[in-house]
């Protein structure tokens, strides 16, 4: 007696294997190609998010004065600060960088900023509190900082705004220069801030997310160039008053 085997007992050949795995292939490429840029997107809005609220940070810390310590320098005014930082941003030294660190309410440094919280666990609000610091890279709280990190580091580029042909634009980093120099006011007298003539700056803020937050590369003898960031993330036009 014979016993024929059905149809449905063979398996799949070779061809129909290659045949499904290239479908599937094209399938992968044209989801890739509709959702790839928004994932991107979506990952640009949150930094654009995260560097909003740190600019907040920057123009409140530009015109705050600070009692000596951690090595940061003191100023007369926080009109004074604020120019010394805006014009001397590209140095190497004084790159000014933006984080989120957890801070411990109950210790206190005498800049008037809190020391960080380096404790594992805690609770949010009672045992420490994050929150934005802003500082030029020669800082030496900047590596203390650093081991209660709390997200990503920013570094900003400042460059003034200036008239020219009846316009706004941007003058040369690292320089403060008179904004309407044909507009006939004298200069004023001394040097730095006092030779500005002008009660305001205004200057473009340009944040750049710093690929690596290790102490060793965004320390002040770090690898970390910010002259090679050239993609920012966030530009925001801001000023500060005399």
């Amino acid at each position: 007696m014979k016993f024929n085997k059905s149809r449905t007992d063979r398996g799949f050949t070779l061809m129909e294997t290659v045949i499904a795995i290239g479908v599937l292939a094209l399938l992968l490429t044209a989801f890739l190609a509709v959702f790839g840029p928004a994932t991107t997107g979506l990952r640009r809005a949150i930094s654009v998010q995260e560097a909003d609220r740190l600019a907040a940070a920057l123009e409140r810390e530009l015109v705050t004065v600070r009692p000596s310590g951690g090595g940061s320098a003191t100023y007369p005014t926080g009109f004074d600060k604020a120019y010394e930082w805006i014009k001397a941003a590209p140095d190497k030294g004084n790159e000014i960088l933006l984080y989120q660190y957890r801070g411990d309410p109950s210790q206190l440094r005498s800049d008037g900023t809190m020391e960080p919280y380096t404790n594992a666990g805690g609770v949010a609000g009672k045992d420490f509190i994050v929150q934005p610091a802003v500082r030029q890279r020669s800082d030496d709280e900047l590596l203390e900082d650093l081991k209660a990190l709390d997200g990503r580091i920013f570094a900003v580029k400042l460059t003034q705004l200036v008239f020219s042909g009846g316009q706004l634009t941007r003058g040369t980093e690292g320089e403060i220069t008179d904004p309407t120099p044909d507009d006939g006011d004298p200069a004023g007298t001394g040097s730095g801030s006092d030779s500005y003539p002008e009660a305001v700056i205004a200057f473009a803020a340009e944040f750049y997310i710093i690929p690596n937050s290790a102490p060793e590369y965004v320390g002040p003898n770090g690898k970390f160039n910010v002259a090679n960031l050239t993609k920012p993330v966030f530009t925001r036009n801001l000023a500060v008053r005399r």
